[in-house]
């Protein structure tokens, strides 16, 4: 069926007032309209995500609920009494596609426990695990612009699907009409016959006491000192104040236009805490109010933003310099407070800056490299825990602003950063220094690692098959040099020997340095992640200038 006639028959089944119209302003548009139905939006390992809208190639009532239908199969298929978890963070009709999955895994016979308010994404790995569940969704596009929202999937560990898992519910999902084969039920229906049940506010506390379990500041340590916290109108507003607050981190200021559940974003469109344009509200909260500390949770409240600050003026730490600062942090506290356990393990991506394997050999950890994706952290802790040694597990990070330093849930955990941050910054303020000392020392312990990352986007098909004629394009010819730096050799995860699941990465190595390069598996952009081993400024900017370059 081409896209016109998908079109039409979307115009004739399609009940929802809101997409009707937006489907009738189509008319005539045979561009937008190709845009819109020339492919369904690609279930992969982190679900769904894409812009709201009507069409196939949209986020809306019928691809959550052809989804939701997939994976309810799945389920049944697999499991004698299958379960789901379900949350959502304040994304525009995030609420409407939970309740939505929810009352369709119910018609299905999956029992359904979903969160009455909107929580964090690692609040709902918790509730996998905590209520046994089968699997789990959370409904969020993360940190994407307000345009945009996702169905996250997971598996009964609280870990983000595997590749395999995500094959075999793409499957099932292929076999599904979006209009005949998902049940047309009530939600409200539903919930007064008991097949959808409220989460309790008892795991809520349960995740929370497991944050709580990895606090490591030692009694006695100053904590009077004005900290700016901003959800950017997300998630993490039901969870990050309650938990500083009961670690004695109370001197805690909200900005109000940041503060309420919003997904339009009016402040920050895109509510990214990898970007200052993000921060400016919590920035100026943060000059008006004097404080010493701002932390920015992304809408879902899994990653964390961070800037601190230096005599009049603030500076951004960004997520590989955050990163190392609280690794050497878990391992010092843990060094003297004698928790650090036998043989133990920390866990980055393979994009995420090295200078995490100088702090692991100051420490004697085990440091695991694995694909981009936080998911493949989680599956490490799994490993681990199915070899009676998840006790070994103390930290793992990502350099996109994901920090974990319990086993507790699967993935990066905003709430639990934003603890170990303040924590932290108690800790260095104590002896009088700064993060940014902080980080200073590290660097003359361990080396400068100067570290960049570039996104190109390219959107819609022709941008999509831009990227893999340009990935492709390297693979057949990689360059002799990268900016004046000689490229010493190239790494093809794409290919069988890497020790890593196959995946689309290409990474060159460099005489003092490396160059990462992958399609976003979440965004229509190419990433670079650029990676040089020194103080020298000009080497960084010619690197970033050859790659602006290439992808004009």
């Amino acid at each position: 069926m081409n896209e016109i006639s998908l079109y039409k028959r979307w115009m004739e089944h399609v009940t929802d007032a809101e997409l009707r119209e937006e489907l009738a302003a189509l008319a005539g548009q045979e561009e937008e309209i190709a845009e819109r139905f020339y492919r369904e939006l690609e279930f992969g390992t982190g679900g769904l995500r894409g812009v709201l809208g009507a069409g196939s190639n949209r986020m809306n009532l019928y691809t959550v609920g052809k989804a939701s239908q997939g994976y309810a199969n799945y389920l049944k298929a697999r499991f004698p009494a299958p379960s789901v978890a379900i949350s959502y963070d304040s994304r525009i009709h995030s609420d409407l596609f939970a309740r939505h999955a929810a009352a369709v895994f119910a018609a299905n016979g999956v029992a359904v426990h979903l969160y009455p308010r909107l929580m964090p994404t690692p609040a709902l790995s918790f509730a996998v695990r905590d209520l046994r569940c089968s699997g789990g969704v959370m409904i969020t596009a993360s940190h994407n612009p307000a345009p945009y929202n996702g169905y996250k999937v997971y598996g009964s560990d609280g870990c983000q699907i595997t590749t395999e898992a995500a094959a075999a519910i793409q499957r099932e999902i292929d076999l599904v009409d979006c209009f005949d084969d998902v049940p047309a039920v009530d939600y409200d229906d539903l919930c007064r016959a008991g097949r959808i049940a409220p989460i309790g506010e008892d795991t809520v506390e349960r995740y929370l006491a497991a944050v709580d379990g990895c606090s490591l500041l030692p009694e006695g340590v100053d904590k009077d000192f004005s900290i700016v916290y901003t959800p950017l109108n997300g998630a993490g507003i039901s969870c990050v104040p309650r938990c500083l607050r009961q670690h004695g981190f109370t001197r805690l200021v909200i900005p109000p236009e940041q503060g309420t559940p919003d997904g339009r974003f009016p402040t920050c469109p895109y509510p990214n805490p990898e970007i200052r344009e993000a921060l400016e509200v919590g920035l100026r909260t943060a000059r008006e109010t004097g404080s010493e500390l701002l932390l920015a949770t992304d809408p879902d409240c899994d990653r964390v933003g961070v800037a601190v600050r230096e005599g009049e003026d603030y500076t951004l730490l960004n997520g590989n310099e955050t990163g190392v600062l609280l690794f050497d942090f878990v391992c010092r506290m843990r060094r003297e407070r004698g928790t650090m356990p036998q043989q133990p393990v920390a866990v980055k991506t393979i994009v995420t800056t090295p200078m995490a394997e100088a702090v692991a050999r100051d420490y004697g950890v085990e440091l695991i490299n694995v694909l981009t994706g936080f998911k493949y952290i989680g599956e490490k802790i799994g490993q681990l825990e199915q070899k009676g040694g998840e006790g070994r597990y103390i930290f793992g990070f990502e350099e996109s602003y994901g920090y974990l330093s319990g086993s507790y849930v699967r993935d990066k955990d905003g709430v639990n950063a934003s603890l170990l941050i303040c924590e932290m910054f108690a800790w260095y303020r104590g002896r009088g220094m700064s993060l940014v000392d902080g980080l200073r020392e590290l660097q003359r312990r361990c080396g400068v690692y100067q570290t960049k990352l570039l996104t190109y986007a390219f959107e819609g098909a022709a941008g999509f098959a831009e990227m893999e004629r340009r990935m492709n394009a390297l693979r057949a010819a990689p360059p002799a040099e990268i900016g004046g730096e000689t490229v010493a050799g190239c790494l093809d995860y794409d290919r069988e020997g890497t020790g890593l699941p196959r995946s689309n990465v290409l990474r060159f190595l460099l005489e003092q340095g490396e160059a990462v390069i992958r399609p976003s598996g979440t965004e229509p952009k190419l990433k670079v992640y650029l990676t040089y081993w020194g103080e020298n400024g000009d080497t960084m900017e010619k690197l970033c200038a050859h790659f602006d370059a290439w992808a004009r």
